[in-house]
């Protein structure tokens, strides 16, 4: 049986927290030889490359990762110890990335995580930002999936692959109208004000196509990418609001907007973004493994 050096590993957690063999050499006074030959061993020992250098950087690799992961569970035990032995015990956990896309409802987001939350066994650390930056992300194992509402681009250069989580319907929500007949589709949009999201979206293109269609010019008094924005505006304006209806769902249950009618054939579809891993993060196959149950879809 093999056993794993404590010590090999102590050099591997500083050098990957460091960032550079100099600065972790210098911390620890050794040489950068004796330290890089050390990592070595550890790397021979565990079957897999720990880092792989890009132009002067050393960058860890999905092993790497994965091995700072525990390093960090086993060095954190110490302090555990201690903390216990004082009488402040600390919890283990396992910890779960998220990169959501700035503009994603949060109402979905919650339901994505709502199988972790209130586990006292799990962190979750849930980071928000554009597509590019939370995809880059996601190549340098920095985040475990991102959410998005549409499907990242995949080539033979990339590793990413799409789960299909939900397709929403689209709708044109507003206040009551107790003072006015009941909204037509598409004929009141000559005159009615819009609060449509941005033309980054893709249930904005495809809105603005129906409309094309229609021969319909609106009357448009706010675009905005963000859809918690859109929804506080969408309770303070007049008008109607495009959004799918789990965006503002809390309002529609009070009462306070109601649904004037779905949009035909445009849907909102929200994507788990994940990258191809040998060692996948295990409550992430759990969160997947339930969606999949039901809506088996990867492309």
């Amino acid at each position: 049986m093999r056993n794993l050096n404590f010590n090999h590993l102590q050099y591997f957690w500083a050098v990957a927290h460091e960032g550079s063999l100099t600065r972790a050499a210098d911390h620890m006074n050794l040489s950068q030889s004796t330290l890089s030959v050390q990592i070595q061993k550890l790397e021979h020992q565990i079957g897999h490359p720990l880092f792989e250098r890009v132009g002067k950087k050393l960058i860890l690799t999905e092993a790497g990762q994965i091995a700072l992961d525990y390093a960090d569970t086993v060095f954190k035990a110490g302090d555990e110890l201690l903390s216990t032995l004082q009488g402040r015990p600390l919890a283990n956990r396992q910890i779960l990335s998220v990169g959501a896309l700035t503009t994603l409802s949060r109402n979905f987001q919650l339901e994505f995580l709502r199988p972790l939350v209130g586990r006292s066994d799990v962190e979750l650390i849930v980071r928000s930002g554009n597509i590019r930056d939370l995809l880059a992300q996601l190549e340098a194992h920095a985040v475990d999936v991102v959410l998005a509402n549409s499907a990242a681009p995949r080539d033979a250069r990339t590793s990413l692959r799409n789960h299909l989580l939900n397709e929403q319907p689209v709708s044109l929500v507003g206040r009551p109208r107790t003072d006015k007949p009941k909204f037509r589709f598409p004929d009141d949009l000559r005159t009615e004000p819009l609060l449509l999201p941005s033309l980054d979206s893709d249930i904005r293109v495809a809105f603005d196509r129906v409309l094309e269609m229609a021969g319909i010019r609106p009357i448009i008094h706010a675009e905005v990418d963000d859809m918690a924005m859109l929804r506080l505006l969408a309770r303070e304006r007049e008008g109607v609001t495009l959004v799918p209806p789990i965006v503002v769902r809390d309002e529609l249950e009070a009462g306070i907007l109601v649904e004037h009618c779905r949009i035909p054939d445009v849907t909102e579809r929200f994507y788990a973004i994940v990258k191809k891993r040998r060692f996948p993060n295990r409550l992430l196959l759990d969160v997947l493994g339930i969606y999949n149950s039901a809506t088996p879809t990867s492309i």
